[in-house]
């Protein structure tokens, strides 16, 4: 009797120490291992190879940062690294979806450290894995959370612009449009509104927040914000230009962006109808711009739900040579 206690002990210590160090995602009734530390025997040096490379792009260019979040962000509406291949005479892929047209980048730098990987550890680390960790470094480089990456991603065989197109949201996207495109895939409300705090960094084109410049918000408007961004928008290349999306730190990964919002500084129209449209996300807003560090975890903990979904593992995928092209 003894003996079964014991052994039946030992069981349960295992098994936690394995769901510690594993998550399992259920989708489509279907579990979906994704694992901590992967890469340590097969790969030892991969998380130290994408942080540097991360680190020396940001370093060249603070913008990448955000850039390179928006690469998983956009790819995870099925994180597969579909976004990152290319078109050929015979496949479209995501890159000319109409949220990812003319607005996407950090190719190269994943690229570079796809390259660097092949060489030191050939056909093991992922692209989607690279676009996970990638995100994770961007977001501490510049002054965020930081998080343990739980990798086994494998890159898909495939990708759909017409998918692209429909999922991702728009700029100029309602509160019911938002809540809806992100339980689709899987995200709460509460996921919505913490990961919309990534818009503390990177910057946007006057094309994708005109309706801001036409006064669509109601009585809670920034008249001086909303000329401010008037005057940049109405010179020649207008619709081209970039303006930041956290004026105040633009460079910093920090809960500004929740400030912001309650001032009518949102730059994207998406953003700002999160405190003027919708009792429940206002007072999510509120209670983010109150407390950095609830923002902060909240923000790791919906990050690693929105990367594990819709991932390929096992042999449902392939590890590609190159990013941008199947195997």
């Amino acid at each position: 009797m003894t003996r079964c206690l014991i052994l039946c002990l030992c069981m349960v210590m295992l098994s936690i120490t394995v769901a510690r160090a594993m998550n399992e995602t259920c989708v489509d009734d279907i579990t979906i291992v994704l694992q901590i530390d992967l890469y340590r025997n097969s790969c030892p040096e991969a998380e130290s190879i994408i942080f540097s490379f991360v680190e020396n792009a940001v370093s060249q260019d603070a913008r990448m940062a955000a850039s390179l979040l928006r690469l998983h962000f956009h790819d995870c509406f099925g994180c597969d690294g579909s976004v990152l291949l290319d078109d050929t005479e015979d496949f479209v892929g995501e890159k000319t979806a109409p949220p990812n047209l003319n607005s996407l980048r950090g190719f190269e730098v994943i690229d570079a450290i796809k390259s660097e990987l092949e060489s030191v550890c050939p056909q093991t680390v992922s692209c989607a894995d690279i676009l996970a960790t990638a995100a994770r470094d961007s977001v501490a480089i510049s002054g965020g959370p930081s998080w343990e990456v739980e990798m086994g991603r494998k890159d898909s065989l495939g990708a759909s612009k017409e998918a692209a197109a429909n999922n991702i949201p728009g700029p100029n996207s309602t509160v019911p449009t938002l809540v809806t495109k992100f339980q689709n895939v899987g995200l709460s409300l509460s996921d919505m509104i913490v990961l919309s705090g990534a818009h503390t960094l990177g910057m946007a084109r006057c094309s994708t927040f005109s309706a801001r410049l036409q006064g669509s918000n109601g009585p809670d408007i920034n008249v001086d914000f909303v000329q401010n961004l008037h005057q940049l928008c109405s010179q020649t290349d207008g619709n081209t230009r970039l303006a930041q999306l956290d004026l105040v730190s633009p460079a910093t990964f920090d809960n500004q962006y929740y400030v912001n919002l309650l001032s009518g500084e949102g730059l994207l129209p998406s953003d700002q109808v999160l405190v003027t449209d919708d009792y429940q996300t206002r007072q999510l807003v509120l209670s983010y711009a109150e407390d950095p560090l609830a923002f902060f975890e909240d923000f790791k903990d919906s990050m690693l739900k929105m990367g594990s979904l819709g991932v390929l593992t096992g042999t449902d995928g392939q590890i590609r040579k190159n990013c941008r092209v199947v195997n």
